[in-house]
C-alpha cells in the first residue's frame, strides 16, 4: 500500500471536525481540569481514531494553544468590545458590560475560571491570565473616562466593576435572572454614583431575558 493509499484510508476514518476536537477538549479542560485534556481520552469521547487528531493539531501543545488562542478571542475581545459599544450614558455603558455575562454565547465563563485554575500550575498561562486582566481592565477604564469620570475614580471603578463580576462567578452565586435583574438598578447606582433611567434598565431587562429564556 503506497502513501497515497494510506492517506485515502486514514481520511475515511475521520469522523470529527476540527470544533469537535476543540469543543470535547474544553468541555474536559473545565470539567476536569488540563491534565485530562489528553489526544486518547478525547479521541474515545469522539469515538474515533487518535491518528485523526494529527490532520487538524501538530501534538497535544498544539491543542493546548489553540484552546487558549479561542480563550482570548472570546473571553477578552468581547469585554473590549462590549465596553467600547456606543453608549450615551455610563449606566448604559455598564449594562453593555454585564451583557457578556448574562449572555453564554457572548463570554464563556467556564472557559474563563478553568483557564484560571490552570494557571495556578502554569506559569506561561498566569501571564497570558495577567495580560487578559489588564487589557479587560483597561477597556473598562477607557468606558469611565469617556463618560468624564477623572482617571483616578474611572480606576477605581473599573477594578470594582471587573472583580466583583469575577468574584461573583467565582463563588458560583445561584439565583434566578429574576433575582439578579432586581439588583440591576442598585448595582448601577453602586458602580457610577448615578441613577439609570428607567428605560436603560427595561432594555436591559429585554436581553437578559431573551439570553437567558429566564423571566
Amino acid at each position: 500500500m503506497d502513501g497515497a493509499e494510506i492517506s485515502s484510508e486514514v481520511s475515511s476514518q475521520i469522523k470529527a471536525t476540527r470544533a469537535d476536537w476543540l469543543n470535547a477538549a474544553r468541555d474536559v479542560l473545565v470539567t476536569a481540569g488540563v491534565a485530562d485534556v489528553k489526544v486518547l481520552t478525547l479521541s474515545r469521547q469522539l469515538k474515533v481514531s487518535r491518528s485523526s487528531f494529527y490532520w487538524y493539531f501538530t501534538n497535544r501543545q498544539d491543542l493546548l494553544d489553540h484552546l487558549l488562542a479561542g480563550w482570548e478571542a472570546r473571553n477578552t475581545r468581547t469585554v473590549v468590545d462590549r465596553c467600547a459599544a456606543p453608549a450615551d450614558t455610563i449606566t448604559q455603558a455598564v449594562c453593555n458590560f454585564f451583557t457578556c455575562f448574562v449572555d453564554p454565547k457572548l463570554f464563556d465563563r467556564g472557559l474563563d475560571f478553568a483557564v484560571r485554575e490552570w494557571a495556578r500550575r502554569d506559569p506561561s498561562v498566569r501571564r497570558l491570565i495577567d495580560e487578559a486582566d489588564k487589557t479587560r481592565l483597561a477597556a473598562i477604564i477607557a468606558m469611565f473616562e469617556r463618560h468624564g469620570y477623572g482617571a483616578e475614580d474611572a480606576d477605581a471603578r473599573a477594578r470594582i466593576l471587573y472583580f466583583m463580576q469575577l468574584g461573583y462567578h467565582a463563588l458560583d452565586v445561584r439565583e434566578s435572572m429574576s433575582e439578579r435583574l432586581g439588583r440591576v438598578e442598585s448595582y448601577l447606582k453602586g458602580f457610577t454614583g448615578v441613577a439609570p433611567d428607567p428605560g436603560e434598565i427595561a432594555a436591559f431587562r429585554a436581553f437578559a431575558e431573551n439570553a437567558t429564556g429566564e423571566s
